[in-house]
């Protein structure tokens, strides 16, 4: 798996100051896609040992929120098995910080179905992520008053209770008070 981008001190990607890793290869292709060149899957750099450390360095500090993942796309079937072990090393060393993941994919059609690949995968992926930002970029539906998302049909899913419960239990906080 390659990545495009490691920002550790991102404050756009959910909240607070958090550490993000830009995964590359996205089949989604979005209409204005923010990060089109991350849609090449060869983009970027081969994600190393050493970049695992790098990321594991930069969430030691104690104003770090927490660990966001985007894309390029995460879900896609050929980065979830070295993004599950990145997922799993995150909780592991810091299991109070939250992690955030972007992806195009829905919560409830695409991931919990199954479809995308190894669902035992999937699974430990989703056991990883405090909130998902689900669905495609949606070029008509840009607002910018959301917080955290571009626009109005994606959602940002409280995806442990929302595993608990079985059902969807949305963040509530996805405007900016204006």
């Amino acid at each position: 798996m390659n990545y495009a981008a490691i920002k550790p001190f991102d404050v756009a990607n959910g909240p607070g100051v958090r550490v993000s890793l830009f995964v590359s290869g996205c089949t989604h292709h979005c209409k204005n896609c923010f990060n089109e060149e991350a849609w090449d899957f060869n983009y970027g750099q081969p994600f190393t040992e050493e970049t695992m450390a790098t990321i594991i360095k930069a969430l030691e500090a104690d104003y770090i929120e927490g660990f966001s993942l985007l894309g390029g796309e995460p879900f896609e079937p050929v980065n979830q098995k070295v993004l599950c072990e990145v997922l799993e090393e995150v909780k592991r060393n810091y299991p109070n910080k939250t992690v955030w993941c972007y992806s195009g994919y829905t919560f409830d059609k695409d991931l919990l179905s199954g479809r995308l690949c190894d669902f035992s995968i999937t699974k430990r992926m989703l056991d990883c992520i405090d909130f998902l930002v689900d669905g495609k970029f949606v070029e008509e539906k840009k607002d910018l008053t959301l917080r955290f998302k571009g626009s109005s049909n994606q959602r940002i899913i409280d995806v442990q209770n929302s595993l608990k419960e079985g059902k969807i239990i949305r963040w509530s906080e996805d405007r900016i008070d204006e």
